[in-house]
C-alpha cells in the first residue's frame, strides 16, 4: 500500500513538504520547505516536522527556493542521514541559500533573545546554524534533467525542467507497488510558458498521480512584453518625472536576475536614462554568479543577447553591493535611482531598511514584482487605503507610491498550467490529482479549472491529511 501525507503547502502557499511511504516502508520526502510569513506561528510550525527525520530515506527536491528546501539543514540537525536528490544547479544554489538562511536565523535569534532578557523569559535557538547548513550538503546527489535515476530496486526518479527557476524540476517517481508501477508527478513550482531568461517548462512523462501547485490558480498574468513596457514606464515615472527612488523588493534567486536582464536590454536599447542601478544583496550577488555559470542552459533570448553583450546581467550604470556600509550609504544618496534588494515579500533583509527610510517620500515608488503571502509586510503595503505601517516596531506614514507588475512572476497562471499539462498528459490516464501550494481560494478555483479541462478525482488536501495512492 502506497500512501502520501501532506505536511506543508496544504491549503497554503509555503512550507512544501509531502511524505510518500511505500509498501516496503521506504519513506520519500517531496521537498522540505520552510514556512514563511506566518507571523508568530512560523517558528513552531517549522520545528514540528510531523515525522522523525531519522526515518526519512531520501528527499526529492524540486528546486532551491527556501519554501521548498529551507528545512533540509534542520532535517540534518535532527538526525537525517539519507540522500537529497536534486539537479546540479539546485544543489549549487542550496549551498549558498542554506548558509544565508542560517545567518539570518542567528541574527533574528540574537535580537529576539535580547528582548526576552528584558522580559525575563527563556531564550530561543535558531532552527540551525551554518555548520548544519554546510554539513547537510554532503547528503546531496545531483541528477541531470531527463535522466532516469535508480533510487533502489523498486523506485526510480526523473527530473524534467519546470521553467520556474534555475535548476527547478518536475519530479516524476516510478514506484513498484503491489505488483504494478505507479507514476507520481510532483510539479514543485511551474514557470510561465515564456520567461525572460529561463527555458519554457519542458515535457514530462505521463503520470498516474499528479501533485500540482496552484499559486496563481485563480489569476491570469499579463504578457511578458507588457511587463517590460510597464517596468519602463515605472522607471521613467519615478526616476525622471518624480526624480525619486524606485525600490524593487525582489527574491535574490531568479526574480532579481530576470529584472536585471530586462533592465540590461532596455539600457542596451537606450530606453532608460543613465541613472544608477543597485543590486543591494550579498545573496543576489552570489546567486547572479551562479546564473552566469549556467548561462548555456538559459533560453534563446539570453543566448541572442550574449552574441553582442557578454554579460547579460551587467551594464555600465549597474552596481552589485555586498558591503553593508555601501548599502547604508544608499539611504543618504538623494539622486534618482533604482534599488533592487531582497526579500521579495519585505519580511527581512536590506530592502526592509530601504523601504523604512523612503516610505514617507512621495517621490519614491515601491514596485512589487512577485507574490507576497497575505501576512507579510509586502502584502500589507499593497492593501488599498493603508495610511500607517509599522516597520521595525516604528510607525511610518505611507506617502510612497505603490506599484505592482504581475508579468514577472515565476509561476504560471491557471491557464498556462493547464495548457502545459494538457500538452504532455492525457487527463483520462491520471487517476488522482492533488492541488497544493496555493491559498485556499486559489486552490478551489484551480480545482474547478482542472475539472473543466477533463481532470477527475481532484483533492485539495488539508495539512496532515493522508491518502492511499
Amino acid at each position: 500500500m502506497l500512501t502520501i501525507q501532506f505536511l506543508g503547502a496544504a491549503r497554503e502557499v509555503t512550507g512544501s513538504k509531502h511524505l510518500i511511504t511505500t509498501e516496503k516502508g521506504k519513506k520519500i520526502l517531496l521537498d522540505c520547505g520552510m514556512f514563511q510569513g506566518k507571523g508568530q506561528e512560523t517558528d513552531a510550525m517549522n520545528r514540528d516536522l510531523g515525522f522523525n527525520p531519522r526515518d526519512i530515506d531520501c528527499v526529492v527536491l524540486s528546486h532551491a527556493h527556501i519554501d521548498h528546501s529551507g528545512l533540509i539543514p534542520y532535517l540534518y540537525k535532527k538526525g537525517f542521514r539519507g540522500s537529497v536528490l536534486s539537479t546540479p544547479a539546485t544543489r549549487d544554489l542550496c549551498a549558498m541559500l542554506f548558509v544565508d538562511t542560517a545567518f539570518i536565523q542567528q541574527l533574528d535569534a540574537k535580537w529576539y533573545n535580547k528582548k526576552m532578557d528584558r522580559l525575563h523569559k527563556p531564550h530561543v535557538e535558531p532552527l540551525y546554524d551554518h555548520n548544519h547548513a554546510e554539513q547537510c550538503m554532503r547528503c546531496f546527489i545531483t541528477v541531470d534533467y531527463d535522466r532516469r535515476f535508480r533510487i533502489d530496486d523498486n523506485i526510480e526518479l526523473r527530473f524534467s525542467n519546470s521553467g520556474h527557476m534555475l535548476g527547478s524540476a518536475i519530479c516524476t517517481l516510478y514506484i513498484k507497488d503491489e505488483g504494478t508501477v505507479k507514476t507520481i508527478a510532483y510539479t514543485g513550482d511551474v514557470g510561465r510558458a515564456k520567461s525572460h531568461i529561463l527555458q519554457s517548462p519542458q515535457p514530462f512523462p505521463q503520470c498516474d498521480i499528479l501533485i500540482t501547485e496552484s499559486t496563481y490558480g485563480d489569476r491570469l498574468h499579463d504578457e511578458m512584453l507588457v511587463s517590460e513596457e510597464e517596468l519602463l514606464q515605472v522607471v521613467r515615472h519615478t526616476c525622471v518625472e518624480k526624480q525619486g527612488k524606485l525600490i524593487i523588493p525582489s527574491f535574490s534567486v531568479g526574480r532579481t536576475q530576470e529584472i536585471v536582464f530586462v533592465l540590461n536590454n532596455l539600457y542596451n536599447e537606450g530606453k532608460i536614462p543613465r541613472i544608477p542601478v543597485y543590486v543591494d544583496s550579498p545573496l543576489s550577488v552570489n546567486a547572479t554568479s551562479i546564473f552566469r555559470m549556467y548561462t548555456p542552459t538559459l533560453n534563446e533570448e539570453v543566448q541572442d543577447v550574449m552574441r553582442f553583450d557578454p554579460d547579460p546581467f551587467g551594464f555600465n550604470t549597474l552596481k552589485y553591493i555586498s558591503d553593508i556600509r555601501e548599502s547604508k550609504a544608499l539611504n543618504r544618496d538623494t539622486r534618482p535611482g533604482i534599488i533592487i534588494s531582497a526579500s521579495g515579500m519585505l519580511e527581512a533583509g536590506r530592502v526592509k531598511h530601504h523601504v523604512a527610510n523612503h516610505i514617507d517620500d512621495p517621490s519614491t515608488t515601491i514596485l512589487f514584482v512577485g507574490y507576497c503571502a497575505p501576512n507579510t509586510l509586502g502584502a500589507k503595503l499593497q492593501r488599498p487605503g493603508i495610511d500607517i505601517v509599522s516597520i521595525f516596531g516604528f510607525d511610518h506614514r505611507m506617502r510612497a507610491e505603490i506599484a505592482k507588475i504581475e508579468g514577472f512572476s515565476g509561476h504560471g497562471d491557471y491557464s498556462e498550467l493547464i495548457q502545459y499539462y494538457l500538452s504532455h498528459q492525457d487527463p483520462t490516464k491520471i487517476r488522482k490529482v492533488f492541488v497544493v501550494h496555493g491559498e485556499a481560494g486559489a486552490q478551489d478555483v484551480m480545482k474547478d479549472h482542472l475539472y473543466e479541462a477533463g481532470f477527475r478525482s481532484i483533492d485539495c488536501p488539508e495539512k496532515g491529511e493522508t491518502f492511499v495512492i
